[in-house]
Parts: C-alpha cells; structure tokens; sequence
C-alpha cells in the first residue's frame, strides 16, 4: 500500500501554490476563507451592528421624548380652562373700573374729595390719557396743601367712591409747608403726580389691537 506523504510548511512554495499537495492546498483555502470572513465581519457586520445600536439608542430617546410630550397634550386642556377662568376672573375684575363716559366725573369726585377733606388744591392738572392693552391710564399732575389727619380723610374719602378707584403715585414728595416738621397737625405739601385707571370697552380693545398689528 502507498503512504500518503506527509508535508511540512518550509516546504510550501508560497510563489507556486499550483505545486503544493492536495491537503495543503485545502487547508489554505479553508484559511483563506476564515480571513474573508473575519475582515467582512469587521467591515461591513460590526459596523452594521454599531448602527443598529445607535438606532435603537435613539429610538429610546425618541419613545421619551412622545411620552413626554403626550403627557404635556394631555394636560393641555386643563390648563387652557385654568387660562380662561382666569381671563374671565380679569375681566370681571377690569369693569369693577371706571368706563370711558364715568372717567371725567370720577376726576371731578376726587378733586372734590380733597376739597371736601379740607385739602387745599393747588394744582390739579389731569393730562393726557395713555391707553395700554387692556386699560387706560390717565395722569394728574397734583400739589395739595393740608395736615395728617386731612391726608388721611381723603384717602379714606377716595376709596369709599362708588367706582374702584386706583391710584398709583409717581414722583411723589411729601414736606413741611414752610420751615415746620412733619407731625400730625403741622401743613404738609403733597406734589407729583398721581395715575388713575379705566378700562378699555371692546371696541376699543379691538382698535388697540388693530394699532398694534399695523405698528408690527
């Protein structure tokens, strides 16, 4: 019987392949398609697996970020009535103001109350109305001459008007007529200017807003 001749790698000729054995021929094909196969693994599948990673990764970051938001939706409609109860309560609170047609009497009832408080009015200039969104404001240039307790009267007198009267003080000074102190029966002199407020009809609310789109 013949004996199969056992090869030995220094006797492979790596520049004729064509002249190795038959075994040694498989053997490195087997070798060579192991290496085909690791490099395609590393080329093309771990990429692929590094992208499928990432992906799912997002697709997490994608799943948070729908519940969150479909958590806000459904507490969208709650807070829109929260809104609106609230814009009616400030409705509700704005006509508890003085209208347009009420503002120049609302003025002459101050300036009366002073008067009837026992204030002296020496200056009491209303200036020219400024309207803002959902109000007007309106100035008063003022100087009134009196003690404590008539100063306390006609805050007390203003605010037991039958309108809701809001007056805001800008520029106030408040000192000693002549060279007195200030105490409880010395003549103060109270000057600056005061604003008061009205709100605005819908008509004008609407014309308010057409002036803003325009200026914008």
């Amino acid at each position: 019987m013949s004996q199969k001749k056992k090869f030995k790698l220094s006797d492979l000729d790596f520049n004729n392949i064509g002249s190795w054995p038959q075994n040694a021929k498989i053997v490195f094909c087997v070798l060579i398609a192991l290496l085909i196969l690791l490099l395609s693994w590393l080329l093309v599948f771990r990429g692929k697996g590094e992208e499928l990673a990432a992906l799912e990764n997002k697709e997490s970051d994608l799943r948070r970020t729908f519940e969150t938001e479909q958590g806000k939706a459904a507490n969208l409609e709650p807070l829109r009535l929260q809104l609106a109860q609230m814009e009616q309560v400030l409705q509700q609170m704005l006509r508890q103001l003085p209208s347009k047609t009420e503002m120049p009497d609302l003025i002459i009832d101050i300036s009366q109350t002073a008067l009837s408080s026992g204030l002296s009015n020496e200056l009491f200039k209303p200036g020219s109305e400024t309207p803002k969104e959902f109000y007007a404001e309106k100035p008063i240039a003022l100087r009134m001459v009196g003690n404590y307790h008539q100063f306390g009267a006609f805050v007390s007198g203003v605010a037991s008007l039958p309108r809701v009267v809001i007056l805001t003080m800008h520029d106030i000074q408040l000192q000693p007529k002549g060279n007195q102190g200030i105490t409880r029966n010395g003549v103060l002199e109270l000057s600056g200017t005061v604003k008061t407020y009205r709100y605005l009809d819908d008509t004008e609310i609407s014309e308010q807003a057409d002036q803003g789109g325009g200026k914008k």
